[in-house]
């Protein structure tokens, strides 16, 4: 066997990562480089060279000896790097020159620079024909060997190495680990301190490109940088004269303010510094002599930084003047390059609901085309088109969609119209008077580029200027994005009318968002407008909320709500001349969601009809759209339309309309029309027609309205998810795309949401379609069609509700409801219940079943009942938290079911397994175990009235005393478990017998539950918390069997309750705990005088301070307030006996006396309480008219005079003569009022 001796280090530190010398060296890979140093030689088998003869010497050169590091570059023999890229193989030879360069080498200078050209001559990035594959340790390795071969004093060398390492990070997207990031980060910083000004602009850029995303890592290093004088601030400042400096200064330190998801963000005091930097280089007018280009170059890099600086975090800037200043600029900034446009910009934004005015564009002879040259327009428009033709032949086979995704190039912005087209169209057909201002945005770029009156030079140069523009535009909204995204809603609208007007004008239109969405010619800059003002009104609907315009409006001043209103309808027009004049699918998408967004938050039942109704004629044409995310975007805006404010009396006009077929042209085609009318070709409109339809399934044509048919929008939606599209080829999928099936799902489930009487015919054909959806494979499409099941089930529901005023006549009949059920639970919806894959839809076929009318699941088979009942008990105990909540939930639906709530052994299976998930560790599941264990106990309460004793002597007292402690426990956890566990505790006190609460186990766990709600009462819980808590001790005091008289807890409970209805600032709860202090109807429950006496001060104080409230909301309640604790004084009054009159009398006598009477006699007088919730009507109980209250006045008067006086003494006797005196009183005045 052959071998040599090998000395060589580096050839050493190359074999021992081959595989080869893995197999051979096993001990010596394990330990690692670090122990390789010592080694003098390795013995290798099996080499070429025998034994005895030496390296030839082009071998010894090849492999330069040099220490073992452990960053060595693998070994890549000849024969793998045929299978590399050439991008990969260049930069493999080019990284083991560099590797065997020393130091100390005579030609080291020479060799770097060549070594530094080849490198940054090859393009590394990745295209559709070459994958470049190179290992980012491999670069982070290279890069940080090299930058020790660099020495400081060669600048030249120093400039090429920073072009380098901006060259391969930028390009291979290279990921540094830390080691890397520190060794780039100190020699650019010290090359920045150390080399000549000369070099600082390619140091700055592999700065720049080092930083980025990575400032909270490397912020000792830049923070010298950054500090005052440092060298970032002293090239970014407003006297730097090289634009170039500014210009890599401020992308240096936008990069270092950019945040990835998941890391820390860069700190307060840096990212305040750099966002003062590029605020006021947006603020600043442009320096003299300064290039335009240059100078848009630089606001880029600006707007970028702001951009980083407000993404993923809030404002923290300062109010006032700062963000209007930011404004400010950026509305100037949204209009850079616009031709004609003279306006002297305000330097701030003031919050105010007016229109700020602005300067009004001067006039410029020589800009506005001269209204008697027709011809010349029609000629230039021609020639744009046939540009456009030629450029986008150039671009291969991208379709219009990629190419409005792709880069801006010079010919990315031709549009079929020219912008001044779009301007006349933008104010209207009927608006003349905007002809005599000079047209905004109008494209002289367009006009002019075909002429000859400049050079190639100059239009490359104006191309560029052109290009540039743009991208500043495009900036500036996309920090305005940020803008909204940061600063709090509130805020931001007070800066409304600075970017949506208010209504068309006379003379030149207000430059807003809406200027950019209808004149600019730029398809990606009209995106990013629609992308802002989305943002601004998503979550909109509380601030719109106030706009009205139903009713004449005033002539001395208009109303703010007033401008709102015009806002809107404002808005509905642009938007609406928008999606005709658009032939950008990407863009068009966006206004449709952009119209979603203002019709989900539009208060259309306080607006004029019409606004809905003419967007829905519009936007149905485009539902045969060739782009499929537009047809997913029109389904959208169709469901925003039936849910805002459903039932809509507008949106029910439209949906009983008959089908008239949509039209023989979409919008679009209208708009293609009207672009082409001067000088466009017939064949031109006729294939941009062809191209704008899509082959989907036309909308179902319907007769005229025939005693109730379906909507069309119902039809159409079953259509798309249910047949075959009529173009479908061989071998492709016959139905509609997933996203469009999906969105008609989601449609038709609004419309059953909010329009169930619509809908209601096509019972039967809803639920064969979600029965194909839920047989079919997809998931979403699975989960879809069961909701749709579910808001079907809910509206069967909700029809037969005891208070909802559907007549009989009207309702689905419930033979037809027991049909539709009886066919779901035989169809897939089985299968969807045991899909354990997908545990989504596992909890979505539990709600469908927790839906089912609880007379029709009465009806059902036997079988069915068991399997529904079967299937939610098993899936309570499978570990997914989602279905364990849905199946707990729908458990807690079923126990009110009058077929299922009278059978033991089921309320025992449904508490046993309630018990088991309160003691879940999922906060969602316990909390849903408590709102079904309040469920389950609201059935043994009724149970116990309807059933009898029977159905509590049968029902487990080891069982019952198990949920009282269950409930105990969890009333002390998070306020979404302890609000329904405290109603449960107030079922069970009620429920409890009196041979169960004289039992030994039950004592204990009956104090304690009186402990946890007095604890909870008193609490600071939130207000349903306490209501409910409040609740519960009233329902608890009407146990006749609980110890009141001699339990040492009453005390405490009635002192809790005392003390909520004279401080809790929640009128609600004060309602809720007079409530409960009226609920005892023997005197002896409320113990001594001195604590029946507490009970009435109590109540006479919250009675005489009910109308003290700074808060709107809680003056509302104030009137059921004052009926409750009216109906509590006489109740305490009515029980009262000899020992309470002495303190009574003198409570009445006074002050206190006076302040109490003046009410009674509004409640005698009052025929009802206004502004009552449901909730406040239960707990105050049946609600008496005046005569009969007047009646029970009559006979507490009758019953107190009628006490028996033997043995009482004259304190008692003076009392009682002042109580019924003050009643006598009270009755006369009541009867002369």
């Amino acid at each position: 066997m052959s071998s040599a001796i090998i000395r060589d280090p580096y050839i050493i530190s190359c074999l021992v990562h081959t595989p080869a010398a893995t197999a051979a060296f096993p001990d010596v890979n394990a330990r690692g480089s670090k122990e390789l140093q010592g080694v003098n030689h390795i013995r290798v088998t099996n080499m070429a060279v025998p034994t005895g003869v030496s390296e030839p010497a082009s071998s010894r050169r090849a492999f330069p000896s040099m220490s073992l590091s452990a960053e060595a570059a693998p070994f890549v023999p000849e024969s793998h790097l045929s299978c590399l890229s050439d991008a990969e193989k260049h930069l493999s030879r080019c990284s083991a020159k560099l590797r065997a360069l020393r130091a100390d080498s005579v030609q080291l200078r020479e060799q770097l620079n060549l070594l530094f050209d080849q490198l940054l001559s090859e393009n590394y990035n990745k295209t559709p024909d070459v994958s470049v594959n190179i290992r980012p340790e491999d670069v982070c390795s290279l890069l940080k060997h090299t930058s020790c071969l660099v020495p400081l004093c060669q600048e030249h060398l120093v400039v090429k190495f920073c072009q380098l390492v901006h060259h391969l990070l930028n390009q291979l997207k290279v990921i540094m680990d830390e080691h890397t990031l520190s060794v780039l980060l100190s020699y650019t910083v010290t090359a920045l301190k150390d080399c000549s000004a000369w070099t600082h602009s390619d140091v700055l850029l592999a700065l720049s490109t080092v930083v980025y995303g990575n400032g909270p890592h490397c912020q000792q290093q830049v923070g010298s940088l950054l500090s005052e004088g440092g060298l970032l601030l002293q090239y970014s400042s407003l006297s730097q004269q090289s634009m170039e400096l500014r210009h890599v200064a401020l992308n240096c330190m936008a990069n270092i303010c950019l945040r990835i998801p998941g890391q820390p963000p860069l700190d307060d005091h840096y990212r305040s510094t750099c966002f003062q930097v590029f605020l006021k280089t947006l603020v600043s007018p442009k320096p003299p002599d300064t290039d335009e280009l240059f100078y848009c170059v630089v606001i880029q890099a600006a707007l970028k930084g702001l951009q980083y600086c407000l993404s993923g975090g809030k404002w923290k800037f300062g109010e006032g003047d700062k963000l209007g200043s930011l404004l400010a600029a950026l509305k100037r900034l949204m209009f850079q390059g616009a031709p004609g446009l003279s306006v002297e910009w305000p330097t701030v934004l003031y919050p105010t609901p007016l229109p700020q005015y602005e300067g009004v564009p001067s006039p410029k002879p020589a800009e506005p085309p001269a209204p008697s040259a027709p011809p010349k327009n029609a000629t230039a428009s021609g020639k744009t088109s046939g540009n456009k033709k030629r450029k986008s032949k150039g671009k291969g086979k991208k379709t219009q969609t990629e190419e409005s995704r792709g880069e801006e190039k010079d010919g990315e912005d031709k549009e079929a119209v020219p912008a001044l087209q779009r301007g006349e169209e933008g104010r209207g057909g009927g608006e003349t008077a905007a002809k005599s201002f000079p047209p905004l945005f109008y494209p002289s770029w367009k006009l002019n580029s075909s002429d000859s009156e400049f050079s190639d030079t100059e239009g490359n140069a104006q191309s560029k200027l052109r290009l540039n523009h743009i991208r500043v535009r495009q900036g500036a909204l996309h920090c305005k994005l940020a803008v909204v995204k940061a600063v709090e809603k509130r805020t931001l609208y007070g800066y409304w009318s600075s970017f949506i007007p208010d209504s068309p004008t006379a003379g030149p239109p207000p430059l807003t968002l809406l200027t950019i969405i209808l004149k600019d010619p730029s398809p990606k800059v009209r995106l990013c407008a629609l992308q802002v003002l989305t943002a601004i009104l998503d979550g909109s609907r509380q601030f719109l909320a106030v706009a009205e315009d139903t009713a004449s409006p005033r002539t001395s001043y208009t109303p703010f709500s007033f401008l709102l209103a015009t806002s809107v309808r404002e808005l509905h027009r642009a938007l609406s001349l928008a999606l005709l004049a658009e032939t950008s699918s990407q863009t068009l998408t966006q206004v449709v969601k952009c119209l979603a967004f203002l019709v989900a938050n539009a208060p259309y039942h306080r607006l004029r009809p019409g606004l809905l109704t003419s967007l829905w004629k519009q936007i149905r044409p485009y539902m045969r759209h060739r782009d499929v995310t537009v047809r997913v975007s029109v389904l959208t805006l169709y469901g925003a339309v039936v849910t805002t404010q459903a039932p809509l009396p507008e949106v029910q006009l439209l949906l009983q309309q008959p089908d008239d077929g949509g039209g023989s042209c979409t919008p679009q085609d209208s708009a293609l029309s009207w672009r082409q009318r001067n000088g466009g070709s017939q064949t031109s409109a006729a294939s941009s027609k062809q191209s704008s339809c899509s082959h989907s399934p036309q909308p179902p044509h319907t007769p005229a309205e025939k005693g109730g048919s379906p909507p069309w929008l119902l039809e159409l939606c079953l259509s798309l998810v249910t047949q075959p599209r009529e173009d479908h080829l061989d071998g492709e999928d016959a139905l509609e795309p997933l996203p469009v099936r999906l969105a008609a799902l989601q449609v038709l489930s609004h419309l059953v949401r909010g329009y169930f009487s619509l809908t209601q015919a096509s019972l039967s054909e809803i639920g064969q379609a979600s029965t194909l959806c839920l047989s079919e494979t997809d998931p979403p499409l699975q989960l879809h069609g069961s909701k749709l099941l579910e808001e079907c089930g809910s509206g069967i529901i909700l029809q037969y509700r005891a208070d909802n005023d559907v007549p009989e006549s009207s309702r689905v009949p419930l033979t037809q409801v027991v049909q539709f059920w009886s066919s779901v639970l035989s169809g897939p919806l089985n299968a969807a219940l045991q899909n354990e894959q997908h545990p989504t839809l596992q909890a979505s076929a539990c709600d469908t079943l927790a839906s089912i009318l609880p007379q029709a699941f009465a009806q059902l088979p036997e079988k069915t009942q068991l399997m529904c009942i079967t299937m939610l008990l098993g899936l309570t105990y499978l570990e997914s938290s989602l279905v364990k909540m849905a199946a707990v939930r729908a458990l807690g639906l079923y126990i009110r079911f009058p077929c299922l709530r009278e059978d033991v052994m089921f309320v025992a299976d449904t508490a046993n397994i309630v018990l088991a998930a309160l003691d879940d560790r999922s906060i969602n599941v316990r909390a849903r175990a408590a709102w079904s264990l309040g469920n389950l106990t609201d059935t043994l309460v009724a149970n116990m009235q309807s059933v009898g004793v029977d159905f509590q002597e049968e029902f487990s007292d080891m069982l019952l005393l198990k949920m009282l402690q269950a409930a105990t426990r969890a009333s002390s956890d998070k306020d979404r478990v302890k609000s329904s566990a405290v109603r449960a505790l107030g079922n069970l006190l009620r429920f409890l017998r009196e041979s169960q609460m004289t039992r030994s186990a039950f004592q204990r766990p009956l104090e304690e539950a009186f402990v946890a709600l007095v604890k909870t009462v008193q609490s600071e819980a939130t207000m349903k918390v306490r209501w409910n808590a409040c609740y519960a001790l009233g329902n608890a005091f009407r146990n006749p069997a609980l110890p009141l008289k001699s339990a040492a807890w009453t005390h405490d409970a009635f002192s809790a309750l005392c003390h909520a209805v004279t401080s809790c600032k929640n009128f609600k709860v004060r309602i809720e705990s007079a409530a409960a202090l009226a609920v005892p109807t023997h005197r002896d429950c409320y113990g001594n005088p001195k604590q029946f006496m507490c009970v009435w001060q109590s109540l006479a104080t919250a009675l005489e301070h009910s109308e003290d409230t700074n808060d709107f909301l809680e003056y509302r309640y104030s009137a059921s307030l004052r009926h409750k604790l009216s109906q509590a004084l006489l109740h305490l009054l009515s029980l009262s006996q000899w020992q309470d009159m002495p303190s009574l009398g003198k409570s009445l006598a006074g002050d206190e006396g006076s302040a109490v009477k003046t009410h009674l006699v509004k409640f005698f007088s009052v025929d009802q309480t206004v502004e009552e919730t449901d909730q406040e009507r239960d707990s105050k109980g049946e609600s008496f008219p005046p005569q009969q209250r007047i009646k029970s006045l009559q006979e507490t008067l009758k019953r107190l005079k009628e006490l028996d006086s033997n043995g009482v003494g004259d304190e008692e006797l003076q009392g009682k003569e002042m109580v019924t005196n003050f009643l006598e009183e009270l009755l006369k005045t009541c009867e002369v009022s």
